[in-house]
């Protein structure tokens, strides 16, 4: 019996060794390994305890449930409040007024930059001081060297000199190199860092803005975006050659600030990827085609690769703003007897009367005396053919004086014929070189582009004397 009772199960003589340490030799380390048993054993367990000591009650609402209370949220006037990372956020509900719109871009967010050279700098300055304003206006004149500058010339923009870059290669053999300076006015404007810019504008200086219809053209876009402002040139064997996809740097063309800041950072390697190229408008086009901003066709900005008498292009002017007028040294004063100079500060009163109406004008058919079109090849607009008989020839009339009208506050513009010798014709009607004056009010309407374009009609009186 005592032999019996002496008898253990084999779990408890196992148990009796491991502790006192008796046992098979071939386990010297198993006392160590229950002991670590022990100790990951008692960490689960106070590790389990604080878990539920801490968990809360987890309802799960229904999905409907779920629909109904972002319903009721996003119908409530109230603000919504969000709790993340230890901090609040205030979102304003949708009741709440949206922000204001940013104001509307006027001149002074406008950068000019303008192309000048040394050597014609003394007849080209006249033509920037009729146009450019210091007083409203922001700009650099960009020479390739220092030029003499007279004490009484405030009036125009400030001059600086380019950065050399004769480190550029240049391989066209009928360009001049100095297109590589041109092209990079626009990254040289931005780098003084000017504030509150939205746009930069590029021209020459033999280019005349006409500042208030480029703001209403600017208007039109989104000064946060990249935009490509421009126009082609008149001539098809120019846009032919070059492109007409290229916005003509004499005629003008706008970056937006961003795209100015996203030129500025690949330009000079741009460049350099295209030394076979002719002007700085190549090289701007090649650009802006690697940044993928295609251009934005403006009809109101004029390259004018013509010579002669702009007569015929400015009377049959598209019912667009004029913004632009370019290669003014090539072309014939745009009014007679006058110089170059004198011709474009007669068109400033009007500009300054009337900037929305310039160059829109009503056109009467003789419904009895049609003329054919003519399809010429050369030019990227419709021409009238040459008159085939001396009498068909037109009557030109060219504007003399401008005022407002001190009761109706109607401008006033007077036309007078312009005197040259006329064939002797026989007419079947009162014969038309008798009309001498004619003269035309016309109610201004500074937002005349905001709305659908159309062909204007204008109160007009004639006296014949």
């Amino acid at each position: 019996m005592k032999l019996n009772n002496r008898k253990d199960s084999p779990e408890k003589l196992m148990l009796d060794r491991i502790i006192t340490g008796s046992g098979s030799s071939t386990r010297p380390g198993s006392k160590l390994m229950v002991l670590l048993l022990l100790l990951v054993s008692a960490t689960y367990v106070v590790y389990t305890l604080q878990l539920i000591s801490n968990s809360r009650a987890c309802h799960v609402e229904p999905f409907s449930a779920v629909v109904r209370r972002l319903n009721d949220i996003v119908n409530s006037s109230q603000p919504l409040i969000i709790l993340q990372s230890n901090q609040t956020a205030v979102i304003e509900s949708h009741s709440s007024a949206p922000p204001p719109p940013p104001p509307e871009t006027e001149l002074h967010h406008v950068v000019f930059g303008i192309a000048a050279s040394a050597r014609l700098w003394k007849q080209r300055k006249e033509y920037i001081k009729i146009w450019y304003k210091p007083d409203k206006m922001r700009g650099y004149v960009w020479l390739e060297k220092p030029v003499k500058r007279l004490d009484d010339e405030t009036n125009l923009p400030p001059v600086r000199i380019s950065t050399d870059t004769s480190k550029f290669p240049y391989k066209n053999i009928q360009g001049h190199r100095s297109a590589i300076r041109i092209s990079r006015i626009v990254t040289e404007t931005l780098k003084p860092g000017l504030k509150d810019v939205r746009w930069f504008v590029m021209g020459d200086d033999d280019t005349v803005f006409v500042a208030e219809n480029l703001i209403r053209v600017l208007r039109k876009y989104d000064h946060s975006q990249m935009y490509y402002i421009g126009s082609l040139s008149e001539s098809h064997l120019q846009n032919i050659y070059f492109s007409y996809g290229m916005a003509y740097g004499g005629g003008g063309f706008a970056v937006s600030y961003p795209l100015a800041v996203a030129l500025s950072k690949m330009q000079d390697r741009c460049i350099k990827r295209y030394p076979a190229l002719y002007g700085s408008d190549d090289w701007m086009q090649a650009c802006m085609a690697e940044l993928g901003v295609p251009l934005t066709k403006e009809l109101g900005f004029h390259q004018y690769d013509v010579y002669g008498n702009l007569f015929g292009l400015l009377a049959a002017h598209p019912v667009a703003p004029l913004v632009t007028l370019h290669h003014l040294d090539v072309v014939e004063p745009i009014f007679p007897n006058m110089t170059r100079v004198d011709a474009l500060k007669r068109l400033q009163g009007p500009a300054m009367l009337d900037s929305a109406g310039l160059m829109q004008q009503s056109i009467c058919y003789d419904k009895r005396r049609k003329y054919r079109r003519a399809d010429y090849t050369a030019y990227a607009f419709n021409t009238r053919p040459v008159s085939r008989h001396p009498c068909q020839k037109p009557f030109v009339f060219y504007m003399t004086t401008t005022g407002v009208h001190p009761i109706t506050n109607m401008t006033v513009s007077r036309y007078e014929s312009h005197r040259v010798a006329q064939p002797e014709c026989r007419w079947k009607m009162a014969n038309p070189g008798d009309l001498r004056t004619v003269i035309v009010y016309k109610k201004p309407d500074p937002y005349l582009w905001d709305r659908v374009s159309q062909r204007l009609f204008f109160l007009i009186v004639a006296n014949i004397c």
